[in-house]
């Protein structure tokens, strides 16, 4: 099957601002691929581009497979896109804008069905200028998905939910994944990415720095596990079977590859068997997608400065 999102030496620039430089990526029918980015690293423009919003300057893109430079109605029939902030009618109520959407759309979803699928049921003939924030942010996502998209792109979909909120969302995306349907994510919740996402790319200063699963990155990143435990009372740090150090508070930790991992756990937890001590709070943790990422920032410097 071909791929929904095909992208090749793609280039932007605003003056002498070089807002996307050569970027190359591929997005996978079916799959949620999340970008990932500081402010002005050019995932916005490059997500605009993809849109149809915005021409580029150089490069090959295909969403659908369609140029979405010149091909922007047909692509638009078949795209859903969630942006960062939108106004749906204040005086109308969610299931009033949503079927008024419905119908720029050949084969919309049933409008009862989004409106359920978003959590927005107890909601749906309230007036939009009486709903919560959260509460719009779930009708912009109703928005994004009336026409039954193939692909659809979410900005930020979750900024200003409560946790709770949050994970109901997530789970509306697994359960649009789950139908069919091809989700590019851009997000600032690195968590939100590794929750969702089979595919990761990472943008910083207009280039593609990482792509990958979340489980790659993290690993291309993080070579090393860490084991932690408070230091049993009356023991030394010189008396364990393994080196570490240890800390003021008696927090002993000891920093190796993961392939010790099981070994290195294996003679302490024997050691304290036989002498009979506790190991208090025993842990063994690795660097996360976060740490990945603002590793991976870090490298690149300063972000671009792109104008709106």
């Amino acid at each position: 099957m071909a791929a929904a999102v095909e992208v090749r030496g793609l280039t932007k620039s605003y003056g002498n601002v070089h807002a996307v430089r050569g970027i190359d990526l591929t997005v996978e029918p079916g799959s949620v691929t999340a970008v990932l980015g500081p402010n002005g690293a050019g995932k916005t423009t490059t997500m605009e581009i993809l849109e149809g919003f915005r021409d580029r300057d150089a490069g090959e893109v295909r969403v659908l497979g369609l140029d979405p430079g010149s091909n922007g109605k047909e692509l638009r029939e078949r795209l859903g896109i969630v942006l960062q902030e939108t106004a749906a009618e204040a005086y109308l109520t969610p299931r009033e804008v949503l079927a008024m959407h419905a119908r720029y759309y050949p084969h919309p979803r049933d409008v009862d069905e989004v409106i359920a699928l978003v959590g927005l049921t107890e909601k749906a003939r309230a007036r939009v200028k009486t709903l919560s924030g959260g509460q719009k942010r779930r009708l912009d996502v109703g928005l994004g998905i009336i026409g039954d998209p193939e692909l659809l792109f979410l900005d930020e979909p979750t900024t200003g939910f409560d946790p709770t909120a949050r994970r109901s969302a997530w789970e509306v995306i697994r359960g649009l994944t789950g139908g069919g349907t091809t989700i590019v994510l851009t997000t600032h919740y690195i968590d939100e990415a590794q929750a969702l996402a089979d595919n990761v790319v990472v943008i910083a200063a207009g280039r593609v720095v990482a792509e990958g699963p979340p489980a790659v990155i993290t690993a291309a990143q993080h070579s090393l596990a860490t084991v932690t435990f408070l230091l049993p009372e009356g023991v030394t740090v010189g008396d364990l079977p393994v080196q570490g150090t240890v800390s003021s508070s008696g927090l002993v930790e000891i920093t190796l590859a993961p392939a010790d991992e099981v070994p290195v756990v294996h003679r302490l937890t024997g050691w304290a068997l036989e002498r009979g001590v506790p190991l208090q709070d025993l842990r063994v943790s690795r660097a996360g997608l976060e740490d990945a990422y603002l590793a991976l920032v870090a490298e690149t410097g300063d972000a671009v400065d792109v104008p709106a």
